[in-house]
């Protein structure tokens, strides 16, 4: 995983906590690097599942939570970091749709090693949008909570269903976009 994901998780920790709180969760996370990230290197993806854990456990915030906290907050990163991914694009299931073909194909050009999930989008009609999530490391709700950055950047009420396998490595979403 790049350590982008480790360097903006650790700024919203202290952005939204304090800095001897992403302090106390590094140290209790028992990093063998201990915890020093650049946004270009490569981690292994179950570091991030161990400063959420610690996180929850500092917190008392359930886990799913917090990383749908960090989805919206690395969606608002996105933003200022990767204009380019939001040109010309006007509503959330425009974005949504442009994940594959668009938006991780510039990933790869920035950071050819990255793994990135797959996502499969089905227009069902103008305000109904399915999306499959797949990957091994079982973030859909990371995932969710870009989907949430995306829906309040548009301004746009989205009502998310989601079903997927035991093992969290598929989540299918269902997105309504609530009419005004």
């Amino acid at each position: 995983m790049k350590g982008i994901v480790f360097t903006e998780f650790l700024e919203m920790v202290e952005n939204n906590f304090s800095p001897e709180t992403a302090d106390d969760v590094i140290d209790g996370a028992q990093l063998h690097h201990g915890g020093a990230y650049t946004s270009v290197g490569t981690y292994p993806h179950a570091e991030l599942g161990l400063l959420v854990v610690q996180l929850s456990k500092k917190t008392g915030q359930p886990v799913s939570e917090l990383l749908k906290a960090y989805g919206r907050h690395l969606f608002g990163r996105f933003l200022v970091g990767f204009p380019h991914f939001f040109e010309n694009v006007h509503e959330s299931f425009m974005l949504l749709e442009r994940i594959e073909d668009f938006i991780h194909v510039e990933v790869h050009k920035l950071y050819p090693d990255a793994e990135l999930p797959a996502f499969e989008t089905t227009r069902i009609n103008t305000d109904h949008l399915r999306m499959t999530y797949r990957s091994p490391r079982c973030l859909g709700d990371f995932a969710q909570g870009l989907m949430e950055g995306a829906f309040a950047h548009f301004n746009e009420d989205v009502a998310i269903s989601r079903a997927g396998t035991t093992d969290g490595t598929v989540v299918q979403f269902d997105l309504r976009r609530m009419t005004q």
